[in-house]
């Protein structure tokens, strides 16, 4: 084979050149890669990574856009659409959760996403991020709070839903309890229509410890979505009437015993030191008065200091009368 001339390899190789020029050029720039959609409870996300350009000082901002349909048009996502500026940013994800000071996008509509990023004249390919239906594809978070009441063998909970869905929307959240005592069974019982449930014929005075779940239902759609299960809580039961009648009793008669085992152990011990315990509380003998009186004054006779003190009473005699009968002969 007859290799061409070499002044004939000028244009093909810069017909190649040509066919492949470097991403920064002037006239384009990378596109934004791995846009990602976040949903979690009524979070609203959309994030990229970012585009870098060598020997590049200026920032590079980036466009988000959004449509709802494939037949509808594309337009800026700004705060006269939705409430929420991600025209011309320098971050590198656009926060469009609806709130109560931003319009965001309806829950139930299909949205479709696409960013590209610029720099003054020069832009890049348009990269679109999955469509997406909020309650179709949402991630839902546990309960966001939990009140957990002790009852007499019953457990009173009250919850609050994971996020706020509006009293005229087309989902409900339903919820399910995980229960057991402590080492004990796993039991489960749902769907829970209300936020305030009540677990009866608990054992009283019992340890119990639970988990709940919301599950978000779009019934029309038949859309079921499952939620994380909440933190592990344990409560203890209180008594009931029966159960706290019988812990009087037991108290009541466990204090008799005790009280009749204290007696007996007593008697037991007067019977067995009786002559020791005698000992013990006798009192020692002590000096009559006169001769108290006396030895604190000997000068005084002693006869007479017995007779200052002695009563009418000790010097008065009882008559005694004898009867006699005589035997008749």
């Amino acid at each position: 084979m007859r290799r061409p001339p070499p002044l004939l390899w000028l244009p093909l190789l810069l017909q190649l050149g040509a066919a492949a020029p470097p991403a920064d050029s002037p006239s384009q720039l990378s596109a934004p890669q791995n846009p990602r959609i976040h949903l979690y409870n009524a979070e609203q996300v959309l994030s990229w990574e970012p585009v870098s350009l060598s020997n590049e000082t200026r920032p590079v901002v980036y466009r988000v856009q959004f449509k709802f349909s494939s037949n509808s048009e594309w337009s800026d996502l700004n705060n006269q659409t939705v409430g929420v500026n991600c025209s011309k940013i320098t971050v590198t994800k656009c926060n469009f959760t609806r709130t109560s000071h931003t319009n965001g996008f309806d829950p139930c509509h299909n949205i479709t996403l696409r960013v590209r990023a610029e720099l003054q004249d020069r832009v890049s390919a348009w990269m679109i991020a999955p469509w997406f239906i909020h309650y179709q594809n949402v991630t839902i978070g546990p309960p966001n709070k939990i009140w957990v009441t002790p009852g007499e063998g019953s457990l009173i909970i009250k919850l609050s839903p994971p996020f706020d869905i509006g009293v005229s929307s087309m989902v409900t959240f339903s919820y399910y309890v995980h229960y057991w005592e402590e080492a004990g069974i796993q039991q489960d019982k749902g769907p829970f229509r209300r936020n305030f449930i009540v677990l009866n014929d608990l054992k009283p005075l019992k340890v119990y410890c639970l988990q709940v779940r919301a599950q978000l239902s779009w019934s029309s759609q038949a859309i079921y979505i499952p939620g994380h299960l909440s933190d592990v809580s344990c409560h203890r039961t209180m008594a009931n009437a029966s159960t706290r009648l019988q812990h009087v009793s037991l108290v009541t008669v466990g204090t008799f015993l005790t009280l009749f085992g204290l007696a007996g152990a007593c008697l037991v011990v007067i019977q067995r030191y009786k002559g020791l315990i005698k000992h013990w509380f006798h009192s020692p003998p002590g000096i009559p008065v006169q001769v108290e009186e006396y030895l604190k004054n000997p000068a005084q006779p002693i006869l007479e200091a017995l007779d200052n003190h002695s009563s009418l009473t000790d010097d008065a005699w009882d008559p005694v009368c004898v009867v006699s009968l005589l035997e008749k002969e």
